[in-house]
């Protein structure tokens, strides 16, 4: 498992692009992006070094901890999971790629495409700090077009891109990122309903087409969950003091919601139920949402279950957790 921290190295080479820069110039180049990205639009406002930088600055920690979280869900039902190479799609600054890198001292190559030249120089620079990554290969173009001409991998993954498509081409991406994963195939979105309505739309896609899925669900039966409910997580992480000037606040953490679904060409042995919200806990019991194999469950765990309860007093929103027979 990795921490949802960007590593001490990563966090140290990004903030040392701030020195000389203003601050306030940085924060509204950041204010403008992400206004964007709420909107609905991509990184087409992302032009210039500057602009990459401050993306970066804001998003990167929480999309890093969002990911961590995702293959930390992975590794924990494919502990012996081992990729060699990875495949990063629409790669941005590398975000995906690092967090890939921390989890799976295995990987060898590295490919990511993205058609945004600072963000593709920014994720070069930043990865030169690294050595384990030397081998990256960054490859400009369309994420559509440029994925049907990659190599395939073990793993690739989506992170917070498919969103940027219409529908047919969202389904053509899907099945083009598939058709490339050799073994395990991670699609992230923002938390929202809406990301949450194309990760599961994404979810029926690969099923039909035969994947096997992993995470967060514990089957491969049509989502139990009915609206206003949706599957999402949250992923909790401390601002560095850059971070908080960049986003103009002075709270130090922010929560990453975020939905995801892992699939992969064969079938896991043993997948866990999955803790669908923060557990409430009392003197009396744990009371715990649960997905499991035969649907949404309310888990409740008493006290006087001493060794039960204790377990599950430690579990968390988005923990897999094997139910009592």
């Amino acid at each position: 498992m990795i921490s949802p921290l960007l590593s001490l190295a990563l966090k140290a080479a990004l903030e040392a692009k701030l020195h000389g820069l203003s601050r306030s110039d940085v924060a509204a180049r950041s204010a403008l992006i992400s206004k964007t990205y709420r909107e609905g639009g991509g990184s087409g406002t992302i032009r210039t070094e500057a602009d990459a930088l401050a993306y970066a600055l804001a998003r990167m920690p929480a999309t890093y901890a969002a990911v961590a979280a995702c293959l930390n869900a992975l590794i924990d039902v494919r502990p012996d999971f081992a990729p060699q190479s990875l495949l990063d799609i629409g790669a941005g600054p590398g975000t995906a790629t690092f967090a890939a890198a921390e989890a799976f001292p295995s990987l060898q190559d590295l490919a990511l495409l993205d058609r945004n030249r600072p963000l593709r120089a920014l994720a070069t620079e930043l990865a030169a700090e690294n050595p384990r990554l030397s081998r990256l290969s960054y490859s400009s173009g369309e994420a559509r077009s440029a994925l049907a001409q990659a190599d395939g991998a073990d793993l690739v993954v989506a992170s917070y891109v498919i969103g940027e498509f219409a529908e047919p081409e969202r389904d053509d991406l899907v099945a083009l990122a598939w058709s490339k994963a050799r073994d395990a195939l991670l699609i992230v979105e923002p938390g929202t309903p809406a990301g949450y309505a194309r990760i599961i739309a994404a979810r029926a896609q690969l099923i039909t087409n035969g994947a096997h899925v992993l995470a967060p669900c514990p089957h491969d039966a049509p989502c139990p969950l009915t609206a206003p409910d949706w599957c999402h997580f949250a992923q909790r992480l401390a601002r560095s003091r850059a971070h908080k000037e960049i986003k103009g606040t002075e709270l130090p953490f922010e929560d990453e919601k975020f939905s995801y679904v892992i699939v992969a060409r064969a079938p896991a042995p043993n997948r866990p139920a999955r803790v669908l919200a923060a557990p409430a806990v009392s003197k009396v019991e744990v009371a715990a949402k649960l997905c499991t194999a035969g649907g949404v469950t309310l888990a409740k765990v008493p006290r006087r279950d001493r060794g039960g309860y204790a377990a599950a007093r430690r579990w968390r929103w988005g923990d897999g957790v094997v139910e009592e027979s």
